[in-house]
């Protein structure tokens, strides 16, 4: 299995649910990464390598959506099965895409901010980076949504945040400076959303600005708790990670799995935060 990177919450949840349908399933998972979601040659690099090992199955989630695809060529040729998880790519050489329904997830985010802004409003969003498929749908449906559907609710900005909370940041505070009576704003992932957590906290704008954030770090969990964010757009990030797994053991065990498999992603609010549900969403047993 081939994250975009390892350091995030997210790719921490993932690689803890593709560990424990190992373990379920009996297969050895072999975990390898890039440092961050922007080193596209090294994502490479450790592709190739799990195809040269000869791997059984591969997985993996692209930081681009064309930049792999030489490599899945490569392991089509060998007839290593691939599933793709968390973000697509252009190519056909899959056999299974697992994921969040992004497009759907950026509508969900528009009505709740739309929601809490009462229908109209300038907003701004922090996105993530450029290429990157799954986040690109979530922008997507977010601008779609509120086009469509929220006239009264005008996008005066946006701004990329390089999947680094330092630089997400600086974007926020760049949209701040530019927009002082801004009343909403959207972060599309996790770095983008505590970067934009933290500018909002520095210009003592906590709860002034609504922010629908997405993801659900556990500073993100004390954002919402402490009233900075108003509304987190929660992936189940080990269950992608389980199902991505489970599409290749059936796959190797003469079943043929659906192509693609959409997982809905949830709003939570600081009231639901006490939900059994959503306990066992925010909370996954990564360190077992």
């Amino acid at each position: 299995m081939v994250p975009k990177a390892t350091s995030h919450l997210f790719w921490v949840s993932i690689e803890a649910g593709a560990m424990a349908a190992g373990r379920d399933l009996g297969v050895e998972v072999l975990w390898n990464g890039p440092a961050t979601e922007t080193d596209y040659s090294r994502q490479i690099e450790i592709v190739d390598s799990m195809i040269a090992r000869h791997v059984d199955g591969l997985a993996l989630a692209a930081q681009d959506r064309t930049a792999l695809d030489g490599t899945l060529d490569r392991a089509a040729r060998e007839g290593i099965p691939v599933t793709v998880f968390d973000s697509g790519v252009d190519s056909t050489n899959y056999m299974t895409f697992v994921a969040t329904n992004n497009y759907e997830a950026g509508q969900m985010a528009a009505r709740k901010l739309a929601e809490l802004l009462h229908d109209k409003g300038s907003i701004a969003m922090v996105l993530h980076v450029p290429g990157s498929f799954s986040t690109m749908e979530r922008e997507r449906g977010f601008e779609d949504a509120m086009a469509k559907e929220f006239p009264k609710i005008q996008i005066v900005q946006k701004q990329y945040g390089m999947s680094d909370r330092s630089k997400a940041m600086a974007a926020a505070e760049n949209i701040l400076t530019a927009h002082p009576n801004l009343d909403g704003i959207f972060g599309s992932t996790e770095p983008s959303s505590i970067g934009t957590a933290l500018a909002l906290k520095s210009r003592g704008l906590s709860g002034k600005i609504k922010f629908v954030a997405f993801d659900a770090a556990e500073g993100m969990i004390e954002d919402l708790k402490g009233g900075t964010i108003d509304a987190l757009v929660a992936q189940d990030p080990y269950r992608i990670g389980y199902q991505a797994v489970q599409t290749l053991v059936d796959k190797l065990n003469g079943k043929i799995p659906p192509k693609r498999i959409d997982l809905s992603a949830r709003v939570i609010t600081k009231a639901d935060l006490d939900k059994p549900d959503v306990q066992a969403l925010l909370n996954p047993d990564v360190k077992k």
